[in-house]
């Protein structure tokens, strides 16, 4: 792959884009045929090669168009990670229609929410019908007459107000964002060595734009091996899938990280073949850092970045070697991506990569790209020597885990209880997930509430990431400034008085 650059119009915009580039993921889906004999997915005791993959696909997307979906139609999938899951996608996308990743773990009336934003022609739910199509004949792919900036996707994004936002990417930013990666890597090779494709173990979900587009559709624009652990997280059996599949790299989150390098018998397994671990969120601490070459060994390597579901998930990304230098620091801008940081502090991105907007709503799509394409990201920062430094990710955002939380949306819901005066909601540190949700919430007069009811309350209406895990029920009101705005820091005072 070629990675010569040149200045072109996109949506309007002269930007940055690769030369030489594919135009479709029809095109990325076929070139994977290059390496037929080879495993794409792993998903437990189960197995796809390149070619199996690619048949699949066929039978499945002509599954869709027998089923009335055409190009422009929302398929929606909801379910774990799995072949079925990735195979539908592909299938989606190589007719020109837009798969919509929902989120598994959201209650049900987020998730009626997305379904009537929008607005799928079929909804893959149940996957039986898929894994009959896994083996079978062969057959010709539906055709369809695909544009670059064409829609190909939408995965929803945790909103400020309360609801999620369909971020949508096109054809162009997910081709662009494989051949970035592959940019960044061919970068970092000597000259007249070429590494052996990568067994990747992927521990985040296919609704995540690191699970999907690192994950899934990275791995094969590489024609790398995508590896999934059985069930729900846990580092033992994480350990355990890379041991058994002898995994090269591994993208994670520093929640899952965290977990894994302080499992008490980790040194037990054989991660000997673990050679690079990949992962953002936000920057890596020194000792996290340290826990890793700890827990594997001196040949193990780590990259960092940083990037939104807007942008593609991918817009720095730091080199081993400047981590060790600034391990603070989530790097330098990727091929294609330009970065600016305001006289506030605010980084704004654009680039290829940088979504069409959100589905079905102009307005929230107008306050973040402005007319020159630039995508506000709401995150503080600066450039020192080239390198980001993030000072905080969104003004209140809480980022639990692999999950960003939204205080307002928690707020609205529990604002809803008929026994809540007032309530605040705030991300409080914590070592396993950087930060954890908790609630200040103080009763309507005369009315009693307790913890256990609140947390309650919130679950059957929000998701299980959201239920906040420490609460303060008080009746001393709120702080508030002048204006009636809540007082955030004088807030985390009483969880320091509760404890």
């Amino acid at each position: 792959m070629k990675f010569d650059l040149a200045e072109e119009d996109v949506l309007g915009v002269r930007m940055t884009v690769f030369s030489d580039r594919l135009r479709t993921m029809a095109e990325l889906l076929d070139r994977s045929l290059e390496w037929p004999d080879r495993e794409y997915l792993v998903d437990g005791d189960r197995r796809l090669t390149y070619g199996q993959h690619h048949a699949a696909v066929s039978r499945v997307a002509r599954y869709l168009v027998e089923r009335g979906v055409e190009k422009g139609d929302r398929v929606a999938i909801l379910g774990k990670n799995s072949i079925e899951w990735v195979v539908t996608f592909w299938a989606t996308v190589s007719i020109g229609a837009i798969a919509v990743g929902l989120n598994v773990w959201w209650a049900r009336d987020e998730l009626d929410y997305a379904l009537a934003d929008c607005t799928p022609k079929l909804v893959v739910d149940d996957m039986t019908a898929i894994s009959a199509l896994l083996d079978g004949p062969d057959v010709e792919r539906p055709s369809a007459e695909i544009d670059e900036d064409d829609p190909a996707l939408i995965l929803y994004t945790s909103g400020t107000t309360g609801r999620p936002k369909g971020a949508t990417h096109s054809h162009r930013n997910l081709n662009c964002l494989v051949q970035a990666q592959q940019c960044i890597i061919a970068a970092r090779v000597p000259a007249g060595f070429t590494l052996p494709p990568s067994r990747a173990l992927t521990s985040t979900p296919l609704f995540h734009v690191s699970g999907l587009h690192s994950g899934v559709i990275a791995c094969l624009g590489a024609g790398n091996t995508t590896v999934w652990q059985d069930g729900k997280f846990d580092p033992v059996s994480t350990l355990r899938v890379i041991e058994r599949e002898r995994c090269t790299t591994w993208t994670t989150m520093p929640t899952t990280l965290w977990r894994v390098v302080h499992e008490p018998t980790a040194k037990s397994f054989d991660t000997s073949s673990l050679m690079h671990i990949g992962g953002g969120g936000a920057a890596w601490s020194a000792a996290l850092q340290r826990a890793i070459r700890n827990t594997f060994g001196e040949h193990i390597n780590w990259g960092i970045g940083y990037g939104q579901t807007e942008a593609c998930g991918l817009s720095t990304t730091s080199t081993f070697a400047e981590l060790q230098e600034h391990p603070d620091t989530v790097g330098r801008p990727v091929p294609t991506v330009e970065l600016k940081v305001d006289k506030a502090g605010e980084i704004y991105l654009r680039g290829p990569m940088v979504m069409l907007g959100y589905w079905n709503n102009q307005v929230a799509t107008d306050a973040v790209i402005d007319s020159e394409r630039w995508l506000r990201t709401g995150d503080l920062g600066e450039i020192r020597d080239g390198l980001l430094f993030l000072s905080t990710r969104r003004t209140d955002l809480i980022l639990r885990g692999a999950e960003n939380v939204y205080p307002a949306e928690i707020e609205n819901c529990l604002e809803g209880h008929p026994a809540v005066d007032e309530v605040v909601v705030v991300g409080l540190p914590d070592e396993e997930f950087g930060q954890i949700v908790g609630a200040v919430v103080v009763p309507v007069a005369g009315e009693e509430l307790d913890a256990a009811g609140l947390a309650a309350y919130v679950k059957e209406r929000l998701a299980y990431f959201k239920v906040p895990s420490r609460w303060v029920v008080t009746r001393k009101a709120l702080p508030r400034t002048a204006t009636g705005k809540v007082v955030r820091a004088e807030v985390m005072d009483r969880f320091e008085e509760s404890s």
